[in-house]
C-alpha cells in the first residue's frame, strides 16, 4: 500500500466518526442549556449558562420507565441467555432423533414476524393473567428469544471437540455434570454476544411493550414517546435531549462492558456449524 493511502485511511474513518458523533454532540450540549437557550437555531452553540435542569426533569419524567426497563431487560437477557445454551448444547453435543428437525423450526421461528404473534400473545398473557404486568412482557420477550439465543449457543458449542464430552462420558459425568464442568467454563463469548443482543432487543423494544404492557409496566422506550412534544407551551428541547441520553446510556454501558467478547463470540460461532 502506498504511502498517500495509507494517509487516507485514517482521514476517511476520523470524518465517518465525526458524522457520527455530531448528533451526539447536540444531544450533549442541549441537555446542559437551561430552557431559555435551548431551541434550534442555537443547537450547535456551547451553553451560555451550563445547567442540570434538564437532566433533573428527564430523571423525574422517566424513573418509573428505567425502572421497568431495567427488570425487563435484565431478567429477560438473563432467563434467555440461560435457556439459550442449555438449547444450544442438547442440540450440538446431545443429539436425539428428530434434532435436526428441532433445531430447524427454531430457524424458523426466528423469522416470524412480532406482528404475526401479537394477537395471540396478547390472548396467551391475558389467558395467563399476565397482560399489562412486567412479567408478562419478560415472558414475550424470553419466548421470542429462544431460538435466535439457541442458534447462537448451538454454533458456539459446536467449536469445542467432542472428545473433550465423550470423556467425561467415560469418567462416568451425565448431561449436566458435562455441562457444569466442561462446556459452561467456555461459554463467556457466548454468553456476552447473547446478553448482548438480548439486552438490546428488549430495552429498544417499543412494540410489545405498547401492545401487551399497561402504564404501570411502560419501559423507557413508551414513556420517551409520551414526553415527547409535551411541553404546554414551548418544546422543552434540553429536558428532551437528556431522555434521550438517559434511554440510550445502558446500552451503551452493556457494548462497554462486554463489548471486547461480541465479535470473539460471534467468530468463534462461525466458523463451524
Amino acid at each position: 500500500m502506498t504511502r498517500p493511502a495509507r494517509a487516507v485511511r485514517p482521514a476517511l474513518l476520523l470524518m465517518f466518526v465525526l458524522l457520527f458523533l455530531i448528533p451526539v454532540y447536540v444531544l450533549v450540549v442541549t441537555s446542559f442549556k437551561p430552557l431559555d437557550e435551548a431551541d434550534p437555531g442555537s443547537a450547535w452553540s456551547l451553553p451560555n449558562h451550563w445547567s442540570t435542569s434538564g437532566w433533573g426533569s428527564a430523571w423525574h419524567a422517566l424513573r418509573p420507565g428505567l425502572e421497568n426497563s431495567v427488570k425487563i431487560a435484565v431478567t429477560g437477557s438473563l432467563i434467555s441467555a440461560a435457556l439459550g445454551s442449555l438449547n444450544g448444547y442438547v442440540l450440538s453435543k446431545w443429539r436425539f432423533p428428530g434434532a435436526d428437525v428441532v433445531f430447524t423450526l427454531f430457524l424458523f421461528s426466528m423469522f416470524i414476524p412480532y406482528q404475526a404473534v401479537m394477537i395471540p400473545l396478547a390472548g396467551l398473557l391475558t389467558d395467563m393473567e399476565l397482560s399489562g404486568t412486567v412479567r408478562g412482557l419478560i415472558l414475550a420477550h424470553v419466548v421470542y428469544g429462544i431460538p435466535i439465543c439457541t442458534l447462537i449457543f448451538r454454533n458456539y458449542y459446536a467449536t469445542i471437540p467432542d472428545e473433550l464430552i465423550e470423556a467425561s462420558r467415560v469418567d462416568g459425568a451425565g448431561m449436566l455434570r458435562a455441562y457444569r464442568s466442561i462446556v459452561l467454563p467456555v461459554s463467556g463469548p457466548a454468553f456476552a454476544v447473547t446478553l448482548i443482543w438480548q439486552f438490546t432487543s428488549m430495552w429498544n423494544d417499543f412494540l410489545f411493550a405498547v401492545f401487551l404492557g399497561a402504564p404501570n409496566s411502560w419501559p423507557v422506550t413508551v414513556m420517551l414517546n409520551n414526553t415527547a412534544g409535551s411541553g404546554a407551551v414551548a418544546v422543552q428541547y434540553n429536558q428532551q435531549m437528556a431522555e434521550a441520553l438517559l434511554a440510550s446510556l445502558p446500552t451503551v454501558l452493556v457494548y462497554l462492558l462486554l463489548g471486547r467478547f461480541f465479535m470473539r463470540g460471534l467468530m468463534a460461532g462461525a466458523l463451524k456449524g
